[in-house]
């Protein structure tokens, strides 16, 4: 045989067996990020020092929260109220957010406690932070967060600056009362608001607020079937009395 047939034959045995590999590496590597990717995983959107969507509260994090916020008061099962700023401010600003308090709190009037937990911080300016109150509510079912809450009175680090550079250009929401606004960024079906709060004074401050809305309709869906249960329990055991 010639040699450059020769040649020639080898180069292609070389490229064959180069695609093969590849070929091989590539199902492989697609075969298992859906294999091994949980189930239970959502989309990322907003974080506060570094608490997001995905995070399962441990006390290793509290901990950690602790030496950056200073000592939490801690509240268990108990009312979760989305509204904001001032009564109905959502139901005519945010009517998802809303819709979603609605669920939570049905029937209307009445007392609905939920099991969450609720971390308070009120001393976090001791930990040098900027920070006046922050209220971190996590769901107990999961231990993932449903809504943040964080006030201070001036922005003398450039939060607003900072999260606009992160999460782009806001929408504006100027009240018609109150002489206040909200600055609103949507990211994965999550929601953060920033608003400028007058006092009675008619000073602003700042308050943050992170929705969690993957998180809260998780929230809804394990109560209503909680409730579902229950009631079959109550109707068999009312069958099974007499």
């Amino acid at each position: 045989m010639p040699l450059r047939t020769k040649f020639q034959n080898k180069t292609i045995c070389i490229y064959t067996l180069i695609g093969i590999l590849f070929i091989s590496i590539s199902c492989g590597d697609n075969r298992e990020s859906v294999e091994t990717e949980p189930a239970t995983v959502k989309s990322e959107s907003f974080t506060f020092f570094e608490l997001g969507t995905n995070t399962k509260l441990t006390e290793q994090i509290r901990e950690d929260l602790g030496k950056k916020l200073g000592r939490d008061a801690i509240e268990g099962r108990g009312i979760l109220d989305l509204d904001t700023n001032y009564a109905g401010f959502i139901s005519k600003y945010l009517p998802k957010i809303n819709e979603l308090n609605q669920k939570l709190n049905f029937p209307p009037g009445e007392r609905v406690e939920h099991n969450i937990l609720k971390l308070m911080y009120r001393y976090a300016r001791k930990k040098n932070t900027p920070f006046d109150y922050v209220a971190l509510v996590f769901s107990e079912y999961t231990r993932t967060p449903l809504l943040f809450k964080i006030n201070f009175k001036i922005d003398e680090t450039g939060i607003v600056e900072t999260l606009k550079t992160k999460y782009g250009s806001p929408q504006i929401i100027q009240w018609k009362e109150e002489n206040g606004k909200t600055m609103v960024w949507r990211k994965n079906l999550d929601v953060l608001l920033v608003s400028l709060v007058p006092d009675q004074f008619g000073r602003h401050g700042y308050q943050i607020v992170i929705y969690f809305v993957q998180n809260l309709k998780e929230l809804i869906d394990i109560e209503r079937d909680e409730a579902k249960r229950k009631e079959q329990q109550r109707a068999t055991s009312g069958k099974t009395a007499f």
